[in-house]
């Protein structure tokens, strides 16, 4: 009986001695990963990856990862040809399988947000001087014209939208005309505008949804390729 509690202990500690090592491995291998890899094709400010599942050194035998959660902040990209600012990215990876020497990965299904601060999202509409949350499915844009050699500043309540699949589209609802001709007009060409995306980190789409810390874009795709 003696022998079996002894065998017991052995065991436990044994245990616990391997599920360390396997953690400092996933440790080691989720910074290597971080300090290598790109989603977005542009320069990322900060990676951070943490490699789900147990043991974390049988899935890196096999070259395949169940689960894998990437945050990557401040991510410049371009969207539409222009350069855009994503504040953070936080993308979950599905079926991971290691591409090459270790020197890629390919998930098979994956999905994230993107968030757009309104500052970022004011510097890629080329327009606009202000924006901000302005309730659900709203922003509040600020826009300045000239007429008849004085500045009006204007701030209006914009519908955001996607259309096209990937286009962002910022209209307000309602421009007061104030009895000035063509006044509406010129607030709309600076605060009215789309923004296409295209794919972000090769993901599609699916969502945008203006939030109080800035723009949140849905994301989701299949066979995604991931450099690093």
């Amino acid at each position: 009986m003696r022998a079996l509690r002894i065998l017991l202990v052995v065991a436990v500690v044994l245990g616990g001695v391997l599920a360390g090592v396997d953690r400092l491995a996933a440790a080691w291998a989720e910074s290597e990963v971080a300090g290598r890899a790109s989603l977005a094709g542009g320069r990322t400010e900060s990676v951070e990856v943490d490699i789900k599942g147990f043991p974390f050194l049988t899935q890196a035998a096999g070259k395949r990862f169940d689960e894998v959660e990437v945050v990557a902040r401040g991510v410049h990209t371009q969207a539409g040809g222009k350069p855009v600012r994503i504040g953070e990215l936080t993308v979950g990876l599905r079926d991971v399988t290691v591409t090459g020497d270790w020197t890629g990965y390919r998930a098979g299904r994956a999905t994230g947000t993107a968030l757009i601060s309104y500052a970022d999202l004011v510097a890629a509409s080329e327009r606009a001087t202000g924006m901000e949350y302005g309730g659900p499915g709203k922003v509040k844009v600020t826009g300045s014209v000239k007429v008849l050699g004085r500045t009006l500043t204007r701030t209006v309540v914009s519908s955001v939208t996607l259309v096209g699949g990937d286009t962002v589209k910022v209209r307000a609802d309602e421009v007061p005309g104030e009895g000035i001709p063509l006044l509406e007009e010129m607030v709309r060409e600076r605060t009215d505008f789309e923004r296409p995306l295209g794919r972000v980190a090769g993901m599609r789409v699916t969502k945008v949804e203006p939030r109080p810390e800035g723009l949140a874009v849905t994301v989701s795709g299949e066979d995604v390729a991931i450099a690093g």
